[in-house]
């Protein structure tokens, strides 16, 4: 009988499969035995992923915040001098806004 190899993920698979999982309304084992993943790999990159997050009181989700004020920007910095604002906004995507 053939051995039929999966490719490895890495964190980022492994947070596709979970975001997957969370929206199926599954159990894990219904889960992992519908989409041929193995259950102790779950669990392991389930507890991996979940202690990188940041604590609750700190992670921002689009339905629990619209818009966060920071304030007048004059009154940061004046008019001339430049000014970077960095936003990470998870998955490897980074906004920059630079002005002057």
């Amino acid at each position: 009988m053939d051995v039929v190899r999966r490719p490895r993920r890495g964190a980022a698979g492994w947070a596709v499969v979970m975001e997957r999982w969370r929206v199926s309304g599954l159990s894990v084992e219904a889960f992992c035995q519908r989409d041929g993943v193995n259950r102790a790999g779950f669990y392991r990159w389930r507890a991996l992923l979940s202690a990188a997050k940041p604590p609750a009181a700190l992670a921002a989700t689009p339905s629990s915040v619209d818009f966060v004020d920071l304030g007048v920007l004059g009154q940061v910095a004046a008019p001339r001098e430049r000014l970077q604002l960095r936003l990470d906004l998870g998955a490897g995507l980074v906004l920059t806004l630079v002005r002057g």
